[in-house]
């Protein structure tokens, strides 16, 4: 949790990045000076918001709490403060009304690690797929991009009109390589484990194995 940026340490970074990618949004209100980071997740997934909490403690301005919606939906969710280093944020991903990847992005491996744990879906023995359908055309080249210089070759496919960010059968290991040391317990079924974390469900391989297809 080193290396300062700011009032963020460079971890805190790389996990609100990944959550900027994934389903963190930004938000600031007319008439304040600096916007603010919302984490929303199912109340299903509160494991996962309260390992988001325990990164973003020190930003935080109160701990999770569950919510109520109008269709009976119990959401489970927490605010940052209102900080300048959001606020930069905001005007980095978010353009007329909608978010889009920086031109200048770099995706590390806690980065990926988050947007994976937010977004990322393995299916079947060799497919895995990052849900990107919020981000338009040129971000999602910008993302293609950004997961190359990691190694990670990847292509749009369609799902019905819009498309999302597949992984080529030959990067699965390499996927599973990067992120694996920061997937934490209760998202490990993303990588294929079964719900006692001692075996995969499926032969995604591990650290250099390539994929039997």
């Amino acid at each position: 949790m080193g290396n300062t940026v700011g009032s963020l340490t460079q971890f805190q970074q790389s996990v609100i990045q990944g959550l900027l990618l994934g389903d963190g949004y930004l938000r600031q209100i007319p008439g304040r000076k600096n916007a603010f980071l919302e984490i929303n997740h199912s109340f299903q997934q509160r494991a996962y918001v309260d390992w988001k909490y325990s990164i973003l403690e020190s930003i935080s301005g109160g701990k999770p709490k569950a919510r109520k919606g109008n269709n009976e939906r119990v959401a489970y969710r927490f605010y940052t403060r209102q900080m300048p280093e959001m606020t930069e944020l905001n005007h980095l991903w978010y353009k007329n009304r909608g978010k889009h990847a920086p031109k200048d992005f770099k995706l590390d491996p806690v980065m990926l690690a988050v947007w994976f744990m937010d977004d990322g879906s393995l299916c079947g023995k060799v497919d895995a797929y990052l849900n990107t359908q919020q981000f338009d055309s040129m971000s999602q080249k910008i993302l293609l991009n950004s997961l190359l210089k990691l190694g990670l070759h990847a292509r749009l496919n369609r799902d019905k009109q819009y498309y999302r960010i597949r992984f080529l059968k030959e990067s699965l290991p390499r996927l599973v390589e990067i992120i694996e040391p920061y997937v934490i317990p209760s998202m490990r079924y993303k990588l294929g484990y079964d719900p006692v974390e001692t075996t995969r469900r499926s032969p995604v391989p591990h650290k250099g194995h390539r994929v039997k297809i």
